[in-house]
């Protein structure tokens, strides 16, 4: 079983940004990275110079989106089948949108283990009862992705929930699920961390989706 981390990054330079004194992607992909994501693959609409330089030496896949692919879950399904294409084992996929580079390792750690618990579901990360991302899609729904590639996260997930796909939110206690880069980590909510093992079989499955879930990528 293995897990990419797909980042959606719509504008390069908005990457580079400061995250507790280094660029964002370069931390993202570290927690990814430590939290059991493989490969990192990054969406981006131009590979720049200062771009590659942030991500090496963190095993960071740089990828350009065809004209054809709208963003949102367009570009997500370019970067599910990049990182496909590069670790053939790869079942499932995080979609992460750069600016939510709070995230903790463990969260990445708690959604992989999710995903081996319940290989066919969506599952959506949660802070307090809210859901916010990475957001963890199986492989094989990428074709039915493919066919929503018009469509924002969110719309693509109400979608799919619709045709019956299972989707389990589970509570991480990780503030970074819902705060992203306009939130100063200093001013973060306390981290509390997963109530329970999300390798825990579910107790409640439900198609109905929560009234709010973070912003979509863009």
């Amino acid at each position: 079983m293995t897990v990419a981390a797909v980042v959606i990054v719509p504008e390069p330079s908005a990457a580079l940004a400061p995250a507790d004194g280094e660029p964002a992607l370069r931390r993202l992909a570290q927690a990814a990275w430590s939290g059991g994501a493989l490969p990192t693959v990054v969406v981006v609409p131009e590979v720049t110079e200062d771009l590659r330089r942030a991500a090496a030496g963190v095993g960071v896949t740089l990828t350009r989106p065809g004209p054809d692919e709208p963003r949102g879950i367009g570009w997500f399904v370019h970067g599910m089948r990049t990182a496909v294409a590069g670790v053939a084992e790869t079942s499932a996929a995080l979609l992460w949108p750069f600016k939510f580079v709070w995230v903790d390792p463990e969260t990445v750690t708690s959604l992989v283990e999710a995903h081996g618990a319940t290989p066919d579901a969506i599952v959506r990360a949660a802070y307090g009862g809210q859901p916010g991302f990475p957001m963890l899609f199986p492989v094989a729904l990428v074709d039915r992705l493919a066919a929503l590639s018009g469509l924002q996260a969110e719309e693509a997930v109400q979608s799919l929930a619709a045709a019956a796909v299972a989707i389990r939110q589970i509570e991480l206690g990780d503030p970074g699920i819902v705060h992203d880069i306009s939130t100063s980590r200093a001013d973060l909510p306390r981290y509390q961390g997963p109530p329970e093992p999300a390798s825990a079989p579910p107790t409640d499955w439900s198609s109905a989706l929560p009234a709010q879930a973070g912003d979509p990528p863009r």
